[in-house]
């Protein structure tokens, strides 16, 4: 009873990013109701077409033949769908799935609830989703290392073992932190070697394609900080691999552009680009122990908009720094793998080893040792700053030993869990929308919609969110597709509006800023 009276009077007064209690809803800021207004328009608009179409189907549905009487049907064919219809019926769906999420985390039409940290509430859910992967597991369409389907497999069970970590409470076990850590640098390693791939072996530095990455990566979120009005680096790890992306495309954009049809030539050419590697490593470690240039970077605005928490940018610094090497060492795995590839130096065919059996066996041994290692090392950390300023040098000697372990056997390699690959397709989505309609309060607490039976909540509220992230990733495809045109001349006009966009919203922002303060 005291504590329901003191939270009556304490919540409104200190309004705690955990209480839901006897809080008054907090207002909407001009650039909700603009969001709102936008949304309703795109309903009504998309209802509107689809009733005018199913009038002309109507219409043309049957013709009568005036001389025999007898009813024709016309040659069924499917329409084609305006660009216009395309977009406002992606935007009718965004708009009601914004919609709830509102509801789920700004409305306080549901409760919350807080996390209580279990052992077997963590790893219980971790033996199911393995079990599962393991049932659904399927030939690869190639054998390669680090394919298509072994990557996605990589992202969706990391993926799932994050979300659970998450509901579960988890980071107050330290062990199971580290590990965590480690699986989060795994994603930005693939970020390394993903782009520094393609960036290689394509030789593709057109504007087309570094629109088409920032849109993908950044579309949710932004929608997301107009709708909930949250910061852009409240979703730290999209700010992250952002600019990493651009980290990575200027730094093999730069003279010289040195990819693999061009250094085949010469020997120099490898040279060339591990000299920029090495700078850019040059660059990290200094900019790593200074923190005060870091900040005065990320300081100036409009960067200061994106990158500052709570008034400051010391959030974005620490994210920054605990991972500061991993996609590094992401790019210089790529560069070595498809070194070795290209002299044929590895075997990648069904059911052959990477390297010879003697060596093949050695690495294996010397993987599985470095593997259990680090998770030995993990698990013994007493001090999590402690562990946090080792772990940017020595998260690499995991993500190295598991894909080795992946890789080596001929056999592993040729298959892929199709479970895991499926949400590794939409690991971003799900990564992104747990913070609102799967958890709550802002990842602070858990989403209740059904009181009472909190395992049948959870079934429940797992659905939907699995089936709001794939649907936001169908409609960031399909509206990837249009807002970004392969045409430049297209593209130049629409990034034009786009930073009108950008400019008008900063505008509101700073404006909203003042108005509060």
């Amino acid at each position: 009873n005291a504590m329901i009276l003191m939270n009556v009077y304490c919540n409104k007064i200190m309004k705690p990013i955990d209480g839901s209690c006897c809080q008054p809803q907090p207002p909407l800021t001009l650039i909700q109701k603009l969001a709102f207004c936008f949304f309703t328009l795109s309903i009504i608009g998309y209802l509107i077409i689809n009733l005018i179409h199913r009038n002309n189907f109507r219409k043309n549905k049957s013709c009568t033949d005036m001389e025999s009487g007898e009813e024709k049907k016309p040659a069924i064919s499917t329409p084609n769908v305006s660009t216009l219809e395309m977009l406002l019926h992606s935007f009718c769906k965004l708009g009601l799935i914004m919609t709830y999420f509102y509801l789920c985390d700004r409305a306080n039409l549901f409760m919350k609830e807080n996390k209580f940290y279990t052992h077997s509430s963590f790893f219980i859910p971790i033996v199911y989703i393995l079990v599962l992967g393991v049932f659904y597991t399927e030939n690869t369409k190639e054998t390669k290392v680090l394919n298509r389907e072994q990557t996605d497999e990589w992202k969706g069970w990391m993926q799932l073992v994050i979300l659970i970590y998450h509901i579960s409470g988890a980071s107050t076990f330290l062990p199971v932190y580290m590990h965590i850590r480690v699986l989060v640098a795994a994603y930005l390693f693939q970020t390394g070697y993903g782009h520094f791939s393609y960036f290689w072996i394509k030789g593709d530095f057109g504007v087309y394609r570094v629109c088409q990455v920032l849109f993908r990566l950044n579309f949710l979120v932004v929608v997301l900080c107009i709708v909930m009005d949250r910061p852009y680096q409240f979703y730290y790890f999209v700010p992250l691999v952002t600019v990493w992306f651009m980290i990575i495309y200027a730094t093999l954009a730069i003279w010289p552009q040195i990819v693999q049809k061009k250094a085949n030539g010469s020997c120099l050419w490898h040279i060339g680009l591990l000299l920029k590697l090495i700078c850019l490593l040059t660059c990290i470690y200094f900019l790593s122990y200074s923190q005060g240039a870091f900040e005065k970077i990320f300081s100036f605005w409009p960067l200061s908009k994106c990158f500052e928490l709570n008034g400051n940018v010391y959030e974005w610094w620490f994210r920054w720094k605990l991972d500061r090497y991993v996609v590094f060492h992401g790019m210089l795995f790529a560069f070595i793998y498809l070194a070795l590839q290209k002299h044929q130096m590895i075997s990648e065919g069904k059911g052959d080893p990477l390297f010879s059996n003697r060596v093949s066996n050695v690495l294996l041994f010397i993987s599985i040792v470095s593997f259990l290692t680090y998770s030995i090392w993990a698990s013994s950390c007493k001090n999590k700053t402690e562990c946090n300023e080792l772990h940017p040098s020595v998260s690499v000697v995991q993500i190295l030993a598991f894909i080795l372990i992946r890789n080596i056997p001929g056999y592993v390699r040729s298959v892929y869990s199709s479970f895991f690959a499926w949400f590794g397709k939409i690991s971003l989505e799900l990564f992104i929308c747990q913070y609102h309609i799967w958890l709550a309060a802002d990842t602070k607490g858990i989403l209740v919609l059904i009181p009472g039976y909190p395992m049948f909540n959870v079934l429940v509220s797992t659905f939907i969110f699995v089936c709001v992230a794939h649907e936001i990733s169908q409609i960031t495809n399909d509206l990837a597709q249009i807002v970004v045109p392969k045409d430049n001349s297209t593209l130049l006009k629409r990034l034009l509006c786009i930073a009108g966009f950008f400019s008008g919203l900063l505008l509101f922002s700073a404006v909203q800023d003042q108005s509060r303060h």
